[in-house]
């Protein structure tokens, strides 16, 4: 067994959004690092599919179904975490939505109130629940990792995308540093990932043509991967990050280059 494939034993990890498309693959690398995984996701079905699965690969993993924008329901989620495995040591931040209609994003002139709050709860209250509830610990063990999925929407204008996910994905930018100097004092970093298109299952709420833009206007002219967003993820909570904090790293091929 490499040294990368045992950076991450003996620690729990928590990702939320995990039963799908970039949270899948983040899941995916933890365990192979030999982390054992809480996934934390709206869908109980899926969520129970997949964990099954991963316990008959042999893998150390917990599905617990919440609706992470609602405090109350990430303190349940925790808790149950908690009672079976004790001290959360690592957060992965990875929850998020980007509304379409017929494919395209609504317009602030169009935009339903409801919408707005719904992705402004997904997207950005979820992380200060977690971390919320979570630093207590960490600050006790004066130990934690936080990473949080900030997106190139956050740092530059796209047409592709709403004004509730571009809003929420700076205010990630935001938080991710302010939380990194608080915490920083208690050996708890604090960093977010900035993907680019990420060949996921939400890129089917688009046209193929607005891909295939993005694709041409991206240096390495091609998608990103989850798998791709997975190793920077892991790397940054990984001892070889330990210096690491504050930091947004893109994750897009060169797109924007933001």
């Amino acid at each position: 067994m490499s040294n990368r494939e045992q950076r991450h034993q003996r620690r729990t990890v928590m990702v939320t959004g995990a039963v799908g498309g970039i949270g899948q693959g983040i899941v995916a690398r933890y365990l192979h690092e030999g982390a054992r995984v809480a996934l934390v996701d709206l869908d109980p079905v899926r969520g129970e599919q997949v964990v099954e699965q991963l316990r008959a690969q042999g893998h150390s993993a917990l599905f617990v179904q919440a609706d992470v924008s609602d405090f109350h329901a990430c303190a349940r989620a925790c808790e149950t975490i908690q009672a079976e495995w004790g001290f959360i040591d690592t957060l992965v931040n990875n929850a998020g939505i980007s509304p379409k209609h017929d494919g395209k994003p609504a317009g602030i002139h169009t935009m339903e109130p409801e919408e707005w709050q719904r992705v402004v709860g997904v997207n950005m209250n979820s992380v200060f629940n977690l971390v919320r509830l979570l630093s207590p610990g960490m600050i006790e063990h004066k130990f934690g990792r936080i990473v949080s999925m900030s997106s190139v929407a956050g740092k530059a204008w796209l047409d592709i995308v709403g004004v509730h996910y571009s809003t929420t994905k700076a205010a990630l930018i935001g938080m991710t540093r302010h939380l990194a100097g608080e915490l920083g004092p208690h050996g708890i970093t604090v960093n977010a990932l900035a993907p680019g298109r990420i060949d996921t299952p939400l890129l089917k709420t688009v046209s193929s043509q607005a891909n295939d833009l993005v694709i041409a206007q991206t240096p390495l002219r091609r998608l990103g991967t989850p798998d791709e967003v997975a190793d920077a993820c892991a790397f940054l909570t990984s001892d070889e990050a330990r210096f690491i904090t504050g930091q947004v790293i893109d994750v897009a091929g060169g797109w924007l280059m933001t």
